[in-house]
C-alpha cells in the first residue's frame, strides 16, 4: 500500500466503528422482485438560481447524482439532460407546468425496478434527510417538475428492433423531449392512454427521429418529503411522456414536435401542458452551462 493510498485496511477501527447492518443485505437480496423492467421512474426538472449554474451542475454531478440517486437501492439506470437557451425557446405552451415556460433547464431521469417503489421511497426520504443535515443539499435551485411515476406503456418505432425501454437511459440517445398531458379526470386519462398507445404514438413515431416513447403516470410524494419539493400535481389526470431521439431535437423540430398539442386537443381527450426538448449532459464537464441564459 502506498503512502497516499485511501484504502482502509480490513478490520481497522474506521471500518468497524459504525454498524452498517451488512448482514441484513444478504437477507433482503433473497426476497422480493428483482426484474429488469422499469416499473417506476423519477423525473425531475430543476432550475438553478441565477448565478449558481456552475455550482449546481458540479454539486449534482459530483455528489447528488450518486449519493442522492444512483447509490440508492432499486435505481438501476439514470441520465441527466440539459436545455440550452436555444432549446428552452422551443418549448410550449406558456404558463402551464413551467412558469415561465423556459424554467427548468436541467432534467434528470431514473429507472426503478418494478415492484420496488415502496422500499426505494423509504430509503430516499431517509437519505435526503441525512444529506440535508450534513449540508450536502444545494439550496439555490427550484424544483419545477419533480415526481416519482409509474410506468404504464412504451411504444416503439421499430418494433422488436433496437434498444428496449430498460436500455433507454444507457443508450447514447442524442436528445429527449418531455411531454406532459392532462386529461379531465381518471376515466378520461384511461381513454387518453389507450388512444396514445394504439393510434397517436405509433403514427407520430413512424419516420420520426424518436426510437421510442415511454409513458408514465405520477404518484403522490410521501408526506415526510423534503420541504423544498412541492407535492405532485395531476396524480389522477396526468401522463408524462419521454421521447428518446436519435438526433438533436432541433433537427426536424417543426416537422415532428412543434404541433403535438394540436393533435391531442383535436382528440378531445386531453391537453398538452408542456413540450420541452433536451440534449444529454456530458458527465464530468460543465459543457452547456454557459448556454443556459
Amino acid at each position: 500500500m502506498t503512502a497516499d493510498s485511501t484504502d482502509t485496511p480490513a478490520g481497522s477501527a474506521a471500518e468497524t466503528a459504525v454498524d452498517t447492518r451488512a448482514a441484513t443485505y444478504a437477507e433482503l437480496a433473497a426476497i422480493g422482485p428483482y426484474g429488469v423492467h422499469p416499473g417506476h421512474a423519477l423525473i425531475t426538472m430543476v432550475e438553478p438560481h441565477p448565478g449558481h449554474e456552475y455550482g449546481y451542475n458540479r454539486w449534482y454531478e459530483d455528489d447528488h447524482y450518486i449519493a442522492g440517486a444512483m447509490a440508492m437501492p432499486w435505481i438501476f439506470a439514470g441520465r441527466r439532460w440539459v436545455a440550452t437557451r436555444a432549446l428552452q425557446l422551443l418549448r410550449y405552451p406558456e404558463g402551464a407546468v413551467a412558469r415561465p415556460v423556459t424554467a427548468g433547464c436541467y432534467l434528470s431521469t431514473y429507472w426503478l425496478t418494478e415492484g420496488r417503489y415502496d422500499e426505494h421511497m423509504r430509503w430516499t426520504v431517509a437519505i435526503n434527510r441525512r444529506l440535508n443535515r450534513d449540508g450536502r443539499i444545494h439550496q439555490d435551485r427550484t424544483h419545477v417538475f419533480t415526481a416519482f411515476q409509474d410506468h404504464v406503456a412504451t411504444v416503439y418505432r421499430d418494433g422488436a428492433a433496437g434498444p428496449r425501454d430498460f436500455h433507454a437511459l444507457d443508450h447514447p440517445y442524442a436528445g429527449l423531449v418531455l411531454e406532459v398531458i392532462d386529461a379531465a379526470g381518471p376515466r378520461e386519462r384511461a381513454e387518453l392512454l389507450a388512444w396514445l398507445r394504439t393510434r397517436h404514438l405509433p403514427q407520430r413515431l413512424a419516420g420520426s427521429p424518436a426510437a421510442m416513447v415511454t409513458v408514465f403516470r405520477p404518484t403522490p410524494l410521501p408526506g415526510d418529503r423534503m420541504t423544498y419539493v412541492k407535492q405532485v400535481e395531476g396524480v389522477e389526470t396526468r401522463l408524462t411522456l419521454l421521447w428518446f431521439l436519435q438526433q438533436d431535437p432541433r433537427e426536424g423540430w417543426a416537422a415532428h414536435f412543434a404541433d403535438l398539442g394540436r393533435e391531442v386537443a383535436e382528440s378531445g381527450l386531453g391537453r398538452v401542458e408542456l413540450v420541452a426538448p433536451f440534449v444529454p449532459t456530458v458527465p464530468g464537464t460543465d459543457r452547456y452551462v454557459a448556454e443556459l441564459r
